[in-house]
């Protein structure tokens, strides 16, 4: 992409007003709790004093509204803190300029690599330095710095108090990150019917799943309908995968296929109204119709084998899921099978699983400073992003200082509120904050010219802008920045500042650090175009873990562990979500493929897609621990977890694996047992998992095929001679380059 697109893609997602659900709720009590830190400082400290604790109930506000899964009262307790932290510290090194902007350097380094312990905390600790570079300027004594510091803590206080005493969906989040995981699996089931091989993101299920860990206090308080449901939700997955996949015994077309549609659209109306049900906090309302879709007495002589092992299991489930929202079946719909099912033990018996531990915020502390740590490195994109962003902070403070225009902190800020460690938020926030400034504002401006407010409307009309931003901030920058630029200029004035002191020189140096943060990127950017490679091969190397335990599990079912099949099928969604979003990120940036083209990401892409979907209906019938073993299946996987090791090695090294120990696994078991006699002898899961192996194989050839974008040479007869793959020893023939797929691949 050129710099010319990818810099109008970005100017458009900056501008562009998002649809949300508005939470008009929160945003009056977030304005509430600011009122109230107002009034009292004005009453009581005057206008100085009532500006650093608005700031500080208004950052506490803010923090509460991002996405977070830990109790909102911390939150805005440990973001009034912090702030009241950064500027008594600043208000000491003020007047010393060379030693306050040391501190800025470290504090903005720290605030840059804080983005390695989560978006919440990376945004929370770069909006406490960009306010503090407001803050250190109202103070005029080491005393009233200290006393402005408290105000702050105040305000945060004053903010936790109000979401304790007035909470708004307090289990909200959660309920909807559950509800989003049913109603997506609803979905799928949907357009499995018409699509048996559709795809399916996971990303709800680990929404949810992060949601579902939780500290001690909250499991004490936690609803009921949130306890289960997404470990059940788990399990519907891979069943309706394997009941609508036809390599699991349905036919494409014919009765069995009807009854799985009807089967399949029975499910989805089951799970949407749990969705319903968990996402509002009402009774659920079972649709009787499609109950009894899985009570139809011919169905148990429609489907046979696995498809019937399966319509079971997900009769089973369904009514776990209904029994976890807090519904009661209709009468005569009970907890016994469908008639027609035959009962049928589920792999995973269903249970309440125990609930995910989440550490309190103090103990997230060392776990925080843990993954800074880690990041603290050459090449890190953290580091990176951190080492910009207090250089851009350093350079438009000094450059502010020395421009005549006043007001010299409005260009770091600037820079330190749109720096993010990837380019397209960057470059959008830039152009979001300029543009909403500037219309900010103008209509402040207006306001103040027209109206002459004094102290108090000044306050009350801070008060309006700020609850506008609470309302609009998740419908885009624009307009977040909009209300945040006329708060500013409101609450300035409450303090004595005149317009004529504000709007020109922060619409100039707005401009400043806006262009300061686009030219840092430019400079020293921290690209996820050359990463695509080592995303793909960290996807590879999990998947094939996870894919090795499932047919380790079939090799001896006795021995088989269930959590590391759960780990490893974590693992692999952990890495799936990391490419996921390394490409839509090298999707805006205006650099070259450099090694690995969008035509071969899509297609390495699709390739370990159905990698992963064979493993996935494997594990949806998992044997049970005295089943007979498929010994063949432990040659398999050793072969898978070494041959994918070695594979996503060589992608890292530009290389095309290669696959002669999987194909040679696959071989040798499509060989079959050597004589007549041992025939009778092969387990039942044996040509099941057999053909499985094979799917495999195609996979991983697959992905080959797309990685191998070599051009072939030429030979006499003007054909194209064929390259030979890249062996697992890691011998090659010819370059990588942007070129026409070797067709002679594997």
């Amino acid at each position: 992409m050129s710099w010319r697109r990818a810099l109008k893609d970005t100017a458009r997602s900056g501008l562009a007003v998002e649809k949300t659900r508005l939470e008009p709720l929160v945003a009056v009590r977030g304005a509430v709790g600011l009122a109230i830190v107002i009034a009292v400082s004005l009453w009581a400290f005057g206008p100085a004093a009532a500006a650093s604790s608005a700031f500080g109930a208004f950052q506490a506000a803010i923090a509460t509204f991002q996405r977070s899964w830990r109790p909102r009262p911390e939150l805005a307790l440990a973001s009034g803190t912090s702030l009241a932290v950064s500027t008594f510290l600043g208000y000491l090194t003020i007047s010393q300029e060379p030693l306050f902007l040391a501190l800025l350097v470290v504090w903005t380094f720290a605030a840059g690599m804080s983005w390695a312990a989560g978006p919440t905390i990376g945004l929370i600790a770069s909006s406490n330095v960009a306010i503090m570079l407001v803050t250190v300027t109202l103070p005029t004594s080491v005393a009233q710095a200290a006393g402005h510091a408290a105000m702050m803590i105040v305000g945060g206080v004053v903010q936790a108090a109000l979401i304790v005493l007035f909470p708004v969906r307090r289990w909200g989040a959660h309920r909807d990150a559950l509800a989003d995981a049913l109603a997506a699996e609803a979905d799928y089931a949907r357009r499995l019917r018409h699509d048996p091989l559709a795809s399916f993101d996971p990303l709800p299920l680990m929404e949810a799943r992060n949601a579902a860990a939780v500290t001690p206090r909250q499991a004490r308080r936690r609803p009921a309908e949130l306890h289960g449901a997404r470990g059940i939700a788990e399990r519907i997955r891979p069943v309706l995968a394997s009941l609508a996949d036809p390599a699991m015994g349905v036919p494409a077309e014919g009765h069995a296929r009807d009854r799985v549609r009807e089967l399949l659209a029975a499910a989805g109306a089951v799970l949407d109204v749990a969705a319903h049900s968990i996402r509002r906090g009402e009774p659920v309302t079972v649709p009787g119709a499609a109950l009894a879709t899985f009570r139809t007495p011919d169905t148990g002589s429609i489907l046979t084998g696995r498809p019937y092992r399966a319509a079971s299991r997900l009769n089973t489930l369904l009514q776990d899921v209904l029994e976890t929202a807090g519904g009661s079946p209709p009468k005569g719909s009970d907890r016994t099978p469908a008639v027609g099912i035959a009962p049928v033990t589920p792999v995973a018996p269903s249970h309440r699983p125990r609930s995910r531990s989440r550490p309190t915020l103090l103990a997230l502390i060392p776990t925080a400073l843990k993954a800074m740590r880690k990041e603290l490195r050459r090449g890190s994109p953290i580091t990176r992003h951190a080492t910009r962003v207090s250089a851009v902070a350093a350079a438009g403070y000094v450059l502010g200082t020395a421009l005549p225009l006043g007001h010299g902190y409005w260009a770091p800020l600037t820079s330190v509120m749109v720096m993010r460690p990837d380019f397209s938020q960057t470059y959008s926030r830039a152009v979001a904050r300029l543009g909403g400034t500037v219309v900010g504002v103008a209509v402040a401006t207006a306001v103040v010219r027209l109206a002459d407010p004094g102290t108090y409307l000044s306050g009350a009309l801070a008060v309006v802008s700020a609850a506008l931003m609470y309302l609009l901030m998740r419908t885009g920058q624009f307009a977040a920045q909009g209300c945040i630029a006329a708060y500013v200029v409101f609450l300035l004035g409450m303090g004595g500042e005149q317009w004529t002191q504000t709007v020109p020189e922060r619409v100039l140096l707005t401009l400043l650090g806006g262009l300061l943060a686009m030219i840092a990127y430019a400079v020293y950017p921290a690209w996820e175009t050359p990463r695509l490679r080592t995303r793909l091969a960290d996807w590879l190397a999990t998947q094939g873990r996870y894919a090795a335990v499932v047919f380790d599990a079939y090799a001896d079912p006795a021995l088989r562990n269930a959590p590391d099949v759960r780990a490893a099928l974590l693992a692999a969604r952990t890495a799936r979500a990391a490419w996921h979003t390394a490409v839509a990120r090298a999707t805006a940036e205006p650099v070259r493929h450099r090694g690995l083209s969008r035509t071969a990401a899509d297609d390495a892409e699709d390739a370990l897609g159905r990698l992963g979907r064979v493993a996935m209906l494997l594990e949806a019938h998992l044997p049970e621990r005295g089943a007979t073993p498929v010994p063949a299946a432990a040659g398999l996987a050793e072969a898978l977890r070494e041959s994918t090791q070695q594979g996503a090695k060589g992608i890292r090294e530009r290389r095309v694996p290669g696959w002669d120990a999987v194909r040679a696994a696959v071989e040798a078991w499509e060989t079959g047992p050597p004589d007549a006699e041992e025939v009778s002898l092969v387990p039942s899961n044996d040509t099941f998992v057999g053909g499985a192996a094979r799917l495999v194989l195609d996979a991983l050839t697959e992905l080959s095929e797309a990685l191998d974008t070599a051009v072939p040479p030429m030979t006499l007869d003007g054909t194209s001679a064929g390259a030979e793959p890249v062996t697992e020893a890691g011998t090659a023939t010819g370059t990588e380059t942007d070129g026409v797929r070797n067709p002679g691949s594997p």
